[in-house]
């Protein structure tokens, strides 16, 4: 006997769906159908994004002015030069730069053994990288890592397209 393709899925918001699995494995259907059972259908979903965007835009908008305003503090009390980059970059690059650099130091320096005339180094080469899509780049990047990405991109900057 064949695993059912159809599923009659009750979501979480009261609403009855059918649902084609016949694309997913047969041993993944049911597992799957749980899944979505937990869920609103799409419709709700649909309905809940749309009433609650222009909030998000919102919250989103303040979020991001803080950060930027906390970026622009932290880069003139630590002398870091303005980035270069297209004009959308910029500010997300100075955010990257600001979580990435803090971030390496809580790690590196107070937690970790780091003394101070390295991390000063490390500092100096971060310095000399102004731009943002490089900082954009390394924003998953982990806090332990940035001295070996500065030294990597130190060593590459000579041949590296910058756009």
């Amino acid at each position: 006997m064949a695993v059912k393709k159809i599923w009659a899925v009750e979501h979480s918001c009261g609403h009855s769906v059918d649902h084609d699995l016949s694309e997913r494995p047969a041993d993944k259907r049911a597992g799957f159908a749980r899944w979505l059972a937990e869920r609103s259908c799409k419709d709700c979903w649909l309905a809940e994004r749309q009433s609650d965007t222009a909030s998000r835009e919102a919250w989103l908008a303040e979020r991001r002015a803080a950060e930027q305003q906390a970026a622009a503090e932290w880069a003139a009390q630590f002398r870091m030069p303005a980035l270069d980059g297209p004009p959308k970059a910029v500010p997300w690059g100075e955010r990257c730069r600001h979580q990435l650099v803090t971030s390496a130091y809580r790690v590196l320096v107070e937690e970790g053994g780091m003394n101070e005339a390295d991390w000063q180094a490390a500092e100096d080469q971060a310095r000399q990288l102004d731009r943002a899509t490089w900082w954009i780049d390394q924003r998953d990047a982990a806090p332990g890592d940035l001295p070996e990405l500065l030294a990597a991109a130190h060593n590459a900057r000579t041949t590296e397209n910058p756009y």
